[in-house]
């Protein structure tokens, strides 16, 4: 596999990884345990604020999703110096920040979940779990979590 593979097919997708973004708190972005990289949860970009069901649409959601998915690749990206060292991506977990009538929670989750296969392809195919939750930190629309096999 060519170093700038990945980087290559980001590019023709038209899709730009972000800079990374700085923990909320007191963790790190990161942390890689025997091939397995557990990156802590992430929002979407522009720090959005507000509920599903009340404030934003599903479609919304799908691309809070898909934005959270590229806050995501940036802390790999910068942990690992390229996303080629990706070998799979494991996990994807959400937590929808929802109105308690909401229940499209798995259609949000999937604009994370078609980023993934849109830059690794078959390696980008994951096990996943999405949450319906009453409340987030800062009111986020959704935070992601995941978990990589990597190089």
């Amino acid at each position: 596999m060519a170093s700038d593979s990945i980087e290559s097919k980001l590019e023709s997708l038209g899709i730009v990884i972000p800079e990374v973004s700085s923990p909320a708190a007191k963790y790190v972005n990161c942390v890689t345990v025997n091939g397995l990289m557990f990156v802590s949860g992430k929002g979407p970009s522009g720090q959005p604020h507000g509920k599903l069901g009340s404030d934003y649409s599903t479609a919304e959601g799908y691309q809070f999703a898909r934005s959270t998915g590229l806050e995501i690749l940036a802390v790999v990206k910068s942990a690992l110096g390229t996303l080629d060292k990706v070998k799979r991506v494991v996990k994807i977990q959400g937590f929808v920040n929802a109105m308690p009538f909401f229940e499209e929670h798995h259609k949000v989750l999937n604009g994370c979940s078609d980023l993934m296969m849109e830059v690794f392809g078959e390696r980008g195919s994951h096990a996943r779990s999405v949450f319906g939750a009453v409340s987030v930190r800062d009111n986020l629309p959704i935070i992601i979590d995941s978990i990589f096999e990597v190089e």
